[in-house]
């Protein structure tokens, strides 16, 4: 029997697209109706995947219910460049968050619920623990996903409050806890009268939701590989490490501008930031331009001006980093976990400059494995230091390290995971 399956994909670029992959392995090996619950920005890609199903005989697909907050004109904004500029404080980052959705969450918890409708399964982040909302509504199984270590352990820091370490297992723990309080209590305000007068559910106590989804042992479907972060002893069985959810587009061609510059000379070094905006983008484009030219490389810079381009550095806009980040030299970005996962898989070191969140998180776990320097937070970024960085990562021992971390990564096959686990819950 066909399964509808909504995924809640609300974030940016890096959030959505392993979501897309996990619908594409739903529909392409289960049959599964797969809708995506995800800004209108994205609707090409979540086409695209339909698509690519639909070419494979299924009859089943993939379709978008478009949330109308757009991640991009968000960080564009003054609160966005103040969210930016916030770095880890977990207080800092989730109170931003708070002021930026506060205003719209009436609306965008009406998008979400109206596009839960049919739903056999709901599946989501834990932001605002909306999956088990709208799964307790609707009388339906509810799983999360975890884009980055979310669960209780003893045996590192919460990303957000990597000072605990330096305390032992008891501070590691709490710092989660606390994490959740703060989300908690920042969200509660929104989501318990949306749930009292819209979902007509009781209202949660100040423990808040995730306490109570522990308690019931509610599947976790965390979509890293263990390789990058170990999993730790003391998490329960039903928080899963599935490996990472890859988006590949082989049907993809380079434009000839790219294919021709490739093919010019060495492989060069790729400069992105995603989603992030810096506050001053020509400044930012300088100090990376200068930064290429000190470590006497070629680049690839992502930027909205193709024609920026000259003999050493092409601009480019959106390339599929699956197709792009293998022929790299090395890559650079601001860490977000998709953006990091991509850059893995490659098998190329990799520079971080993180912004905000999680980034600087994945910027010390590629430290860690020794398949990049030390991050290069944004707020610190000069030319002179991440040409340095640019250097570091060339050495040959990281060279080796992201190569080898590459080809073990390349061997999981995350989505297939998280299917198998899904088929128990639904």
């Amino acid at each position: 029997m066909t399964r509808t399956i909504v995924i809640i994909a609300a974030g940016s670029r890096g959030d959505i697209q392993p979501c897309v992959a996990l619908a594409q392995a739903l529909v392409a090996s289960r049959g599964d109706r797969v809708r995506l619950v995800a800004s209108s920005r994205y609707a090409q890609m979540v086409e695209a995947a339909d698509r690519a199903v639909r070419r494979g005989g299924m009859t089943a697909g993939i379709e978008l219910s478009p949330l109308t907050a757009d991640p991009t004109e968000i960080l564009d904004s003054e609160a966005g460049q103040e969210l930016l500029a916030g770095g880890r404080n977990p207080v800092t980052f989730l109170g931003g968050f708070r002021r930026i959705l506060g205003p719209m969450a009436e609306r965008l918890l009406a998008e979400c619920l109206d596009a839960c409708k049919g739903a056999d399964l709901v599946i989501g982040p834990t932001l605002g623990m909306l999956p088990r909302h709208l799964g307790e509504h609707l009388g339906v199984p509810w799983a999360l996903v975890h884009f980055q270590p979310s669960h209780p352990t003893g045996a590192f820091p919460h990303p957000f409050v990597p000072q605990t370490q330096k305390l032992g297992p008891w501070a590691n723990r709490l710092g989660f806890l606390a994490i959740d309080q703060i989300a908690w209590q920042l969200s509660r305000p929104f989501i318990n009268p949306w749930r009292r007068d819209t979902l007509a559910l009781p209202t949660l106590s100040l423990r808040g939701p995730m306490h109570q989804a522990r308690r019931q042992a509610k599947t976790v479907l965390a979509c890293f590989s263990r390789a990058v972060v170990p999993r730790p002893r003391d998490w329960p069985r039903y928080v899963h490490l599935t490996g990472y959810w890859f988006l590949d587009e082989p049907d993809w061609e380079p434009p000839p501008a790219l294919a021709a510059f490739l093919a010019s000379g060495p492989p060069p070094v790729y400069v992105g930031f995603g989603s992030m905006r810096p506050k001053d983008p020509e400044a930012t484009d300088r100090a990376i331009r200068t930064a290429l030219r000190t470590a006497k490389v070629r680049g690839i810079v992502q930027g909205p001006d193709p024609e920026s381009s000259d003999d050493d550095v092409l601009a480019v806009r959106d390339v599929p980093h699956s197709w792009l980040f293998p022929r790299m030299a090395a890559v650079v970005h601001h860490g977000g976990a998709g953006t990091t996962s991509a850059g893995l898989r490659a098998g190329v070191p990799t520079v971080v400059c993180p912004f905000f969140g999680d980034q600087p998180y994945w910027g010390e776990r590629i430290a860690a494995l020794k398949a990049g320097p030390a991050p290069v937070p944004f707020r610190d970024l000069t030319a002179p230091r991440l040409a340095r960085a640019i250097q570091q990562a060339q050495a040959p021992v990281i060279a080796e390290r992201a190569a080898a971390l590459g080809r073990r990564i390349s061997t999981e096959d995350g989505a297939a995971r998280a299917c198998e686990l899904i088929d128990r819950i639904a």
